[in-house]
């Protein structure tokens, strides 16, 4: 085979020929950024998306952002064919979710609030009425269904196409068996790709490589901890009861959905306990692959599956298919610029929705390198969320087990994810759980929640309070009468030094942060469209040393926010949140319970609002703030160590 042609440049470099680098693409070239060329390795498609499902399912996510996505995706996906007279497969068969206990049942309702205030049309319908939709499925355990008429499936390989053809039609390549063997990069900033056949330069790199997405990344020192694992479906032989009119069938209870597939009935696995596959690393090699399937483990969950629809036990089996999918560590994409390296973008860690958002994808980043910025809110799924650690193998092995699970489990407001659990505590760990506390996972620290010494455990979830709820509102009863002391030791903590760290802190902050020394200053970071970055303190140390506090969720976004306002001032950032530990202690007694361990003065004279001063406290010296978000006196203390 001769060298494919390779462009010497290209405005974007998109890596990956599946349904998201087709997406990308499509998108770029139809918002007028023609110069744009898609490189995979193999044949497009031959990653995962060949094998998917293709349900289109707007009903079930509480996020904004990602129920418009599967909106414009399904309205999309309805019109590809028009545009390109390629075949998607699209078809609005409609789309039944099924509760079979209370718990369920009140989840289905209230994400079909929501669901309905975003314009998706949901209605409960009794279980007759699922039976009359969907005949062949057992419903006398069930206690209702939810119903939208509009949703329904496509082919991912037709819509894939269909992307790719619409994108080329408006001016992109696309070049199939070149795969991307590394990239060029200046002064942090990606510059190019290198591939068997020679280099391309470019501004922009999109990584788009799903499984390998990773491994494409860690090449670089970027950060994408998703991780493959079996995903498995059954497509039983024909069914002549079956019509392919049929609405898909979701019963989450059962970890299984049900769609016609050429005459016989496919039936969709998310089983709660997964396997993880090829934690060292995929394939190069791996092209329209399949896993061998494992009967054995498998075995009860295909048994439960199959009860929702007793006929697919006396059908005979066609295929029992297992391919891999790719998840993250909280189940939410991984999606947006690389702190690690400017201009490289990353669209990958899909879990399984991969074809359902795959337009709306496409589409938010496209906007997002054209015009800088985002249109919708991403920090949920904004890749800078995530953490070195978690590309650990041991993590990625232990996390991936309970992700996929996640998938269908009953979502209840208290859950916390119980896998790869202790990476990060505070000093005071030990002493918070001797007396009781329940922690969750706060970022990947242990955040004690609440306190009960008799029962710190959840021996079931639920909808309503809680056996701790006593406790929780005496803390909150302490914090408005009394005094409280909470470990915030996972907050985000920086040292920014240098003669130009105030001018820098400044020109990002919405508020004037380079006052007097020892004083905090609450502020907001903006974008140039003013739109909120960041939500922090600034506290002036000296002339030339400031301490930045943030949330554990934007923990990175913070630091690269800094890292790149400095351009070529005299400022230099460290991450501190390891080096010191975080106590407040909050309530209208808080300033009585500081006079007694400190030798400094507490009065408000001498210590007034917004204050930041070195104390003592026993052997220690202690950075002191005055600052609460409570309503109530109180005081934030910064502990090394």
């Amino acid at each position: 085979m001769s060298p494919p042609p390779l462009p010497q440049r290209a405005r974007v470099v998109i890596v990956g020929g599946g349904i998201i680098g087709c997406s990308v693409a499509y998108h770029l070239a139809h918002m007028g950024w023609k110069d744009v060329v898609l490189l995979e390795r193999d044949r497009l498609t031959s990653g995962t998306t060949w094998h998917a499902a293709g349900l289109m399912v707007t009903f079930g996510s509480t996020s904004e952002t990602s129920t418009e996505m599967r909106k414009y995706s399904c309205d999309l996906y309805a019109r590809l064919e028009a545009e390109t007279e390629q075949n998607t497969g699209f078809k609005r068969t409609g789309f039944i979710e099924v509760a079979s206990d209370r718990d369920r049942l009140e989840e289905y309702r209230r994400v079909s609030a929501f669901n309905r205030l975003m314009g998706i049309d949901v209605k409960e319908i009794t279980p007759r009425q699922v039976g009359d939709l969907f005949p062949l499925a057992k419903t006398d355990d069930l206690l209702a269904g939810f119903y939208v008429k509009e949703d329904g499936r496509a082919d991912p390989v037709g819509v894939t196409m269909a992307l790719a053809k619409g994108a080329r039609q408006q001016g992109a390549t696309l070049l199939e068996n070149v795969p991307v063997t590394g990239l060029k990069t200046h002064r942090g900033a990606v510059t190019g790709v290198s591939t068997p056949f020679g280099d391309i330069e470019a501004e922009y790199v999109v990584n788009c490589a799903g499984m390998w997405a990773r491994q494409l990344g860690a090449q670089h020192g970027v950060t994408i901890p998703n991780q493959a694992a079996e995903h498995y479906y059954l497509i039983t032989e024909r069914i002549p009861e079956l019509s392919k009119d049929w609405p898909v069938l979701e019963d989450p209870a059962s970890y299984v959905y049900f769609r016609e597939e050429v005459g016989g009935l496919m039936i969709g696995l998310f089983e709660p306990v997964c396997a993880p596959w090829n934690i060292r690393g995929i394939p190069d090699d791996f092209s329209f692959g399949e896993i061998q399937p494992d009967w054995e483990r498998m075995g009860p969950y295909v048994e439960k599956a199959m009860a929702r629809v007793p006929i697919s036990m006396t059908a005979g089996v066609k295929k029992f298919f297992c391919g891999p999918e790719s998840f993250t560590p909280d189940l939410r994409p991984i999606v947006g610029e690389a702190p690690e390296l400017k201009n490289y973008f990353v669209c990958a860690g899909l879990n399984s929705i991969g074809i359902l958002t795959g337009g709306g994808l496409g589409r938010v980043m496209a906007h997002w390198i054209i015009n800088g910025r985002p249109d919708v809110d991403v920090t949920a799924m904004d890749i800078d969320r995530l953490h070195t650690y978690q590309t650990n193998p041991e993590y990625r092995r232990t996390r991936t087990v309970e992700s996929l699970g996640m998938v269908y489990k009953c979502h209840y407001p208290t859950h916390t994810m119980v896998t790869a659990r202790g990476a990060r505590k505070s000093p005071f760990y030990d002493r918070l759980a001797a007396l009781g506390a329940y922690f969750r996972d706060v970022s990947g620290w242990e955040g004690a929640d609440w306190y009960k010494p008799e029962q710190p455990t959840i021996e079931q979830h639920s909808w309503g309070r809680q056996h701790w709820f006593p406790q929780w509102e005496a803390e909150h009863r302490a914090a408005r009468e009394g005094v409280i002391l909470m470990d915030m030791s996972f907050m985000s903590k920086f040292l920014v030094e240098g003669r130009d760290a105030g001018r820098v802190l400044d020109h990002i902050s919405a508020n004037s942060v380079d006052g007097a020394v020892g004083q905090i200053t609450y502020t907001q970071w903006l974008d140039v469209a003013g739109k909120l970055q960041a939500d922090l303190t600034v506290t002036k140390l000296a002339d030339d040393r400031f301490w930045v506090v943030a949330s554990d969720t934007a923990h990175r976004h913070v630091e690269t926010w800094m890292k790149r306002s400095i351009g070529d001032a005299h400022a230099h950032v460290a991450d501190m949140t390891g080096a010191y530990a975080q106590i407040n202690i909050q309530g209208p007694r808080s300033r009585e319970l500081m006079q007694l361990v400190t030798s400094a003065d507490m009065t408000n004279e001498a210590f007034p609002f917004r204050a930041a001063r070195e104390i003592d406290i026993g052997f220690a010296r202690v950075l002191c703030i005055r600052i609460t978000y409570l309503g109530e006196l109180g005081y934030e203390l910064y502990i090394p160590t």
